[in-house]
């Protein structure tokens, strides 16, 4: 798996599971692979009682994870809950493979989700030639899940249409997944539970029932509170991308994520840092997710293109297509931030010129 362009959680962080696994002597809810507490250490990050440091996967508000975690801990499905770009599937991701060594048992949800991809299907050539049995059932990944007592996730839970959402309301409440064809059901062993991610601000997203609400228990994922915080999480990830990527250049300048990240917050809050200045905000979420895109396309360039150290040049470009969704609300939107935010900082404007010779 090392030429893998991406690898799952549990291979790329194989070494921190199992030093925590060694550490971790407090009691583990039946079939998780660690404890509570050294999946939440697994997630923020620590040093073990033997020296060891453990990475932080997620940087934020640990009360967040430390809820999360307990909600799977008891018979409560977790709803990961927000914005675009606030980490929701990476934290789903990791928190599986903390406590089931397995993050593969995934749905993704999309507006053609059926509700055979939720539950199970058949081999058409052993339903047609021996008619339903055990053998010709196809199981899903949720299925599978209750069958090994380990973690489900299914993300885009929004995207899915609502009538094959409501297939989870069973298999939440009662923790049975009917087999009508076969007069029998699947019920899931202890350990399994469901991790579903879901926002409200694309389009094409589909309002959850009441009823299937109260099955899960929603923990918001909110944007970095502060901007040291999202220049932590933003200079982490891309520093990570890029060894994976073996992108040939030097890391981003400091000076370089904390400008562009000050872009997006104040485009996002729609208004500039010291609050003085009031701006239009564009159609599009800002997110950190967008803030590593452009600077991750921002190393390639210089790698590629340039002398391997990032210029304002590189990410102008990138941070250009990032604001501008729609081409006639947000242009109005970033040429007014340029003109009147970024043309009057001194030491911006490097980064004005190469913006203006993009648009």
């Amino acid at each position: 798996m090392t030429n893998a362009l991406r690898q799952h959680a549990e291979q790329l962080f194989a070494h921190e599971l199992d030093e925590l696994k060694k550490a971790d002597t407090r009691q583990r809810p039946t079939n998780w692979d660690l404890s509570p507490w050294a999946v939440s250490t697994y997630l923020l990050g620590g040093r073990l009682h033997n020296g060891f440091e453990v990475s932080a996967k997620y940087i934020g508000n640990r009360r967040v994870i430390e809820i999360a975690v307990a909600t799977l801990a008891t018979d409560r499905a977790l709803l990961l809950y927000g914005v675009p770009g606030t980490a929701k599937s990476w934290v789903s991701e990791h928190l599986a493979a903390a406590i089931s060594g397995d993050s593969t048992r995934l749905i993704q949800g999309t507006a053609g989700t059926s509700e055979e991809q939720m539950r199970y299907g058949w081999n058409y050539a052993l339903l047609l030639s021996k008619g339903p049995s055990k053998e010709a059932l196809v199981p899903s990944p949720l299925m599978k899940a209750m069958n090994d007592g380990r973690i489900a996730r299914v993300e885009e839970l929004t995207r899915i249409p609502a009538d094959v959402q409501d297939t989870l309301i069973t298999i939440l409440s009662e923790k049975t997944l009917p087999i009508p064809e076969l007069s029998s059901e699947v019920q899931a062993n202890r350990g399994f539970n469901v991790i579903a991610t879901a926002n409200n601000r694309d389009k094409g997203v589909n309002e959850l029932s009441s009823a299937l609400k109260r099955r899960f228990n929603t923990v918001v994922l909110p944007v970095p509170a502060t901007e040291e915080e999202e220049i932590a999480i933003v200079t982490k990830r891309v520093s990570e991308m890029g060894k994976a990527l073996e992108l040939p250049a030097e890391p981003p300048a400091l000076k370089e994520v904390r400008r562009i990240v000050q872009v997006f917050r104040e485009l996002r809050d729609g208004q500039t840092a010291d609050g003085k200045t009031k701006l239009k905000q564009p159609t599009g979420t800002m997110s950190t997710a967008e803030a590593i895109s452009v600077l991750n396309s921002g190393i390639a360039l210089a790698a590629h293109f340039g002398d391997g150290t990032m210029s304002a040049g590189d990410v102008a470009a990138g941070l250009v297509g990032a604001i501008i969704k729609d081409p006639v609300q947000d242009a109005v939107v970033w040429k007014e931030y340029l003109e009147t935010v970024v043309k009057e900082r001194s030491d911006w404007k490097d980064l004005y010129r190469a913006c203006r010779e993009v648009i």
